[in-house]
């Protein structure tokens, strides 16, 4: 998705802690349902779909058809230096 811990807190009013926490484990995740809905709609907001786990797999998330991050932010290869993401990835902006 090319966004940011920082960028999720700006976006969402959760700081930087509660989303680290909340992804920095495959378990139960340590938040309050509350902080979980935030982060549910924000990452469904952008396409992300979340696939319950099954008796062969575990729970996971994946992007939905045509979801876009045109805009989103990245860091660049060159320098460290930001830049937005395009249609292709691969041509520069």
């Amino acid at each position: 998705m090319n966004v940011s811990v920082l960028e999720v807190s700006e976006q969402t009013g959760l700081v930087p802690n509660t989303i680290k926490r909340a992804e920095g484990t495959n378990e139960l995740s340590p938040t309050t349902r509350a902080n979980a809905r935030l982060l549910l709609r924000y990452f469904t907001e952008r396409g992300v779909v979340f696939v319950p786990g099954d008796d062969t797999c575990g729970p996971g998330a994946r992007l939905a058809l045509g979801a876009s991050f045109k805009g989103e932010r990245r860091r660049s290869r060159r320098g460290g230096e930001e830049d937005s993401v395009g249609p292709n990835d691969d041509e520069p902006n």
